[in-house]
């Protein structure tokens, strides 16, 4: 955080350390009601937060989306907002139901591109059979905004006692990542400074409920997380950390295009803490881990997913990468998010 702790930074709302530092130290201790009883709150922060309803486990998720531009290849901000909602509510085990939008708007944002995104929000929801059912619309002047702010929130059920959280692996379980690496914010920031490869990258935005439901019937997930800002190193560590235990992956299995490499490299990213918004990290048992895994693979989204690692008692909280040459490094929990405004 800033010194004197005076001023909110850029870091402080990208998903790595000094995010969670600032929810904990400046966001957090101004709700003494932080959960319903016997549900997940904020402490836990994890994807959502959950209430006993009707027999079954609520689970509520909100967020905000920034991202810049608005349209970048493979989808647009309508979609984003709908698959990151959507999205959050199923890494939690829970059939996604309902969402609600709130936009901000810039006075003298076309409305033809306003139509654009709403009906790609409108699609990406009813992809995965979710209604839009309330929202708010503000208007700010010109000049007041950078064209457009999407709020969103979700609300899903899942089985009572079968809620899925960060702090769930357990030591054995294998480490599922059911696609490529990276490919959101590489394909964003080539698009936004205007780099280009011998073939097209694009985003893998993606809502992941029809992914995650098959996966879910088989059972044996403990843990489960989008590697969205922070990428999979934030995601990793976050599991690790909560669950008290140590991840191990290996270098040789880890899902990329190589155009995501080679960016990355001309770069100067760690492309494992680069964002993704259509792809989950599994932590599953290991007796299940085969099934989950062809499962995943013949849905529409999961058809590159691997095994690229397993949980393990050895060196709890951290995460460890075997190295392609034999050797083995830890996998820092990034500061903060090393694209900014992806999402």
């Amino acid at each position: 955080m800033n010194p004197d702790k005076t001023l909110v930074e850029l870091a402080h709302g990208a998903g790595g350390r000094a995010m969670n530092q600032f929810l904990r130290e400046i966001i957090f201790p101004h709700f003494s009601l932080n959960r319903f009883k016997q549900g997940i709150g904020l402490p836990e922060a994890d994807d959502g937060a959950t209430m006993p309803f009707d027999g079954s486990e609520m689970v509520i998720s909100t967020d905000s989306h920034t991202v810049s531009p608005l349209f970048f290849p493979g989808g647009d901000i309508g979609k984003l907002a709908a698959a990151g909602t959507i999205n959050d509510i199923t890494m939690m085990g829970a059939r996604p139901l309902v969402m609600t939008s709130a936009l901000v708007i810039e006075e003298g944002f076309p409305i033809s591109d306003l139509e654009k995104i709403l009906a790609s929000l409108a699609d990406t929801a009813a992809e995965d059979q979710v209604a839009v059912i309330a929202g708010d619309t503000k208007v700010m002047p010109r000049g007041g905004l950078d064209q457009l702010i999407m709020c969103t929130t979700g609300i899903g059920l899942a089985e009572k006692g079968k809620v899925i959280v960060d702090s769930g692996a357990q030591i054995g379980d294998k480490i599922i990542m059911t696609g490529t690496i990276g490919d959101h914010g590489i394909a964003l920031l080539a698009n936004r400074e205007g780099l280009s490869f011998e073939t097209d990258l694009v985003s893998d935005v993606a809502p992941l409920w029809s992914l995650v439901q098959p996966a879910l019937k088989i059972g044996g997930i403990h843990a489960m997380k989008d590697p969205t800002r922070g990428g999979l190193a934030a995601a990793l560590n976050d599991i690790a950390k909560k669950s008290g235990v140590g991840i191990w992956i290996n270098e040789n299995n880890l899902p990329f295009q190589r155009e995501v490499l080679a960016a990355s490299q001309m770069l100067g990213l760690d492309p494992l803490q680069v964002t993704c918004e259509g792809k989950a990290l599994i932590s599953v048992a290991k007796e299940k881990a085969d099934a989950v895994l062809h499962a995943i693979r013949k849905t529409k989204y999961g058809k590159s997913a691997q095994v690229i690692g397993e949980v393990k008692k050895e060196q709890q909280g951290l995460v460890i990468m075997k190295t392609e040459v034999g050797g083995s490094r830890v996998i820092q929990h990034p500061w903060a998010e090393a694209i900014p405004r992806v999402c």
